[in-house]
């Protein structure tokens, strides 16, 4: 549980992080369409970010030990028969 809440705060945290950086539109210019239309370039590092983010959630769930418990060693019993002849 602790680290799906690691990965939502990480989530949520990035987008307000990669948004700080806008400042105010120049009068007159294009409103960012090519600032725009180079955010795009980033997908290959989102999808290989995923995919490792993907791999380490996968990792983490089967390292779990599912082990049987140890078999108990059979027991044996000896029975001697002592008798007069």
């Amino acid at each position: 549980m602790r680290l799906l809440s690691s990965f939502l705060a990480l989530a949520l945290s990035t987008s307000a992080a990669l948004a700080g950086d806008v400042g105010t539109l120049s009068p007159g210019t294009p409103a960012g369409v090519k600032h725009a239309q180079e955010i795009g370039h980033n997908t290959i590092l989102y999808v290989l970010l995923g995919a490792a983010a993907i791999a380490g959630i996968a990792v983490a769930a089967s390292s779990g030990s599912n082990a049987a418990p140890a078999a108990a060693a059979p027991t044996t019993t000896t029975t001697t028969t002592t008798g007069t002849a």
